[in-house]
């Protein structure tokens, strides 16, 4: 049986309690953005969707060493019913968590989370700053540099990709064009002059 969903706002408030970075929470709207995307084209609850791709990294500013373990008590002292807190839990498998991602929504979350960095920062170099011109082959090229987002697991987003039934270049093309659709709201949460 699933849980009531907390409403977007209601989110937001508990990542910006747990999060001030502007880094936080830009990548916070970017997982959003392309998990609302992601549940769209499968016909998906696209609220249900969103605020688990907002809320995804609620511990991970203040607990970093934690990440995951935190977020499954901050979410279920908050109400937060156990198939969210699975699908939050999950984003970070095999690398702070053992909770496998099965559903659909888990898988996307665990394959577009880091690959949102790595779009994000091939952006930020492009004499645009900005998402609205970027392409898949510009991702790959830098993809291809290790030093380069060097953060960012790679074989996370192929796996992801591979639990999705996913192209790499298809994977980065859905992301970048759920990163257009939520420029602007992510420009509006931060005083950098880039967009994402």
């Amino acid at each position: 049986m699933q849980s009531a969903i907390p409403t977007r706002e209601e989110a937001f408030t508990l990542l910006k309690q747990y999060n001030s970075s502007e880094r936080a929470i830009k990548h916070a709207l970017a997982v959003e953005a392309v998990m609302r995307y992601f549940a769209r084209k499968r016909s998906q609850d696209e609220e249900i969707w969103g605020v688990v791709g907002l809320i995804h990294d609620v511990d991970y500013e203040q607990f970093p060493d934690q990440h995951c373990q935190k977020a499954r008590e901050i979410l279920s002292e908050n109400g937060w019913g156990e198939d969210l807190i699975r699908a939050v839990v999950s984003h970070g498998w095999g690398l702070c968590s053992d909770v496998e991602p099965t559903s659909e929504m888990e898988k996307a979350l665990f394959a577009v989370d880091e690959l949102t960095g790595l779009v994000a920062a091939t952006a930020l170099v492009r004499p645009s700053k900005s998402v609205m011109d970027l392409t898949a082959k510009s991702v790959k090229k830098k993809w291809k540099d290790k030093r380069f987002a060097a953060g960012v697991d790679r074989s996370v987003i192929d796996k992801g990709a591979g639990m999705l039934g996913m192209e790499r270049t298809d994977l980065i093309t859905d992301v970048i064009m759920a990163m257009r659709e939520a420029a602007d709201e992510v420009q509006k949460d931060e005083s950098a002059s880039a967009t994402v």
